[in-house]
């Protein structure tokens, strides 16, 4: 039996290193998003951090609706970035999650 607890420590352990590996590399992957009519464009990572914003002059000149698109642009990004997130890492973990009898159901 304590064997097997070892066992199960060192996958849980694994599990954790898996996710976040995961959480590294969705620094590196890029969501990009604009305005509909492309006068905003913002790219953020899957770990929801600002990479860039880029603003066409006309959006200058009205102060309102440069805050509207930032807006918009910006949580249309952040949902897209957060359901990679969640993907990856909910992924990562249920692959590296040892076999327990009876919690078949809590990972899916």
């Amino acid at each position: 039996m304590f064997g097997d607890m070892m066992g199960m420590m060192n996958k849980l352990k694994e599990a954790q290193e898996k996710v976040e590996a995961t959480k590294k590399r969705l620094n590196t992957v890029l969501v990009d998003e604009q305005s509909g009519d492309g006068l905003l464009k913002v790219t953020i990572t899957a770990n929801r951090e600002v990479k860039n914003i880029s603003v066409d002059d006309k959006l200058l000149e009205d102060k309102e609706q440069l805050e509207d698109y930032l807006v918009l642009t910006m949580n249309k990004a952040i949902e897209k970035a957060t359901q990679i997130n969640e993907a990856e890492i909910g992924a990562a973990a249920k692959d590296g999650m040892p076999d327990i009898p009876g919690m078949d159901g809590l990972m899916k």
